[in-house]
């Protein structure tokens, strides 16, 4: 076969979506979980299309690699993968979700004798005028192929577009629930973990308020998870935590709603002395300042080593 049939016949190949993986808990003391990875960009990528493929979110690919361009990176173009993170600043159990990562997790309970494991997905999240709300809830029911009953509210910013909706969308297709959904306890509202027809949009703040997963991640959280499972709503754009004696901080961009202030470095030396308040430090301020202008969604250490 000649070379450039082979290639296309190369370009053609459609990469299967991986879903999000588990990770082992980290032992007390630890709030570390993954691993860094880099990739190569194909072609025909897009930093979405490589999101998809790596289990990770529209705005966190973005985020980790600036300056790349977002639809066509370029064939061999290095692109990080921010699949190491720290564990937010919550109970491990049951389902936490940190609204400016754009990430959920998942804490099973384990059989006796399993290791324990944290399971991590991307979601998109209620956009500024729709906000997802935060608090502690739990899982009240679970819907296989559930119909949509779009609220009055979201018709009507749907027809000053020229999109007329029905009053309920069937299961199927076109339904944007997807096959699976996870019907929230929260008062005022129906809030749901839910599926898209529209996997592009996932990892972004643009639903009306409740938290859209890839299929095939909300096909397995489905899967593992029971009705009365917590649910834990949090915002922190700023974590910290620790691995091997060294403190780490990582950096999101705030939520919509939360930009009108930008945080500043008196931010910054608020949460370091939080977090050293019971295990002093010696910090690297100029490297802990890149790391919060910077914003990239990636743990980096901030603590200086000690010479042995």
């Amino acid at each position: 076969m000649h070379q450039t049939g082979l290639l296309l016949i190369l370009l053609l190949v459609v990469v299967p979506p991986v879903a999000a993986e588990s990770f082992a808990l980290p032992p007390p003391g630890s709030d570390l979980i993954g691993v860094p990875l880099t990739t190569a960009a194909h072609a025909t990528d897009t930093l979405p299309d490589i999101a998809r493929r790596h289990g990770l979110g529209h705005e966190e690919i973005i985020n980790a690699n600036p300056g790349v361009d977002t639809w066509l990176p370029g064939a061999g173009t290095p692109i990080v993968l921010p699949r190491q993170r720290l564990l937010p600043v919550a109970p491990r159990e049951g389902i936490v979700i940190n609204l400016p990562e754009h990430r959920l997790y998942y804490f099973p309970v384990p059989a006796p004798g399993e290791t324990p494991v944290v399971w991590a997905f991307p979601v998109s999240i209620g956009k500024m005028d729709w906000k997802t709300p935060l608090g502690v809830t739990r899982i009240v029911q679970k819907v296989k192929d559930p119909t949509w009953t779009p609220p009055q509210s979201v018709r009507l910013e749907h027809a000053r577009r020229g999109d007329i909706l029905p009053a309920v969308v069937p299961a199927g297709p076109d339904n944007p629930l997807g096959q699976h959904a996870l019907r929230l306890g929260i008062p005022g509202g129906s809030y749901l973990i839910h599926g898209t027809n529209r996997p592009a949009g996932v990892g972004m703040q643009v639903t009306h308020g409740c938290m859209r997963l890839y299929p095939e991640d909300i096909e397995r959280l489905f899967g593992m998870t029971a009705v009365n499972t917590p649910v834990r709503i949090v915002n922190q754009p700023y974590k910290w935590g620790w691995h091997e004696g060294q403190l780490l901080i990582e950096v999101h961009p705030p939520l919509q709603e939360d930009a009108v202030d930008l945080p500043t470095l008196t931010d910054l030396s608020r949460l370091i002395v939080e977090a050293t308040r019971a295990a002093p430090r010696a910090i690297d301020w100029p490297r802990a300042e890149r790391i919060w202008s910077e914003a990239r969604g990636l743990p980096e250490a901030v603590s200086l080593v000690t010479p042995d």
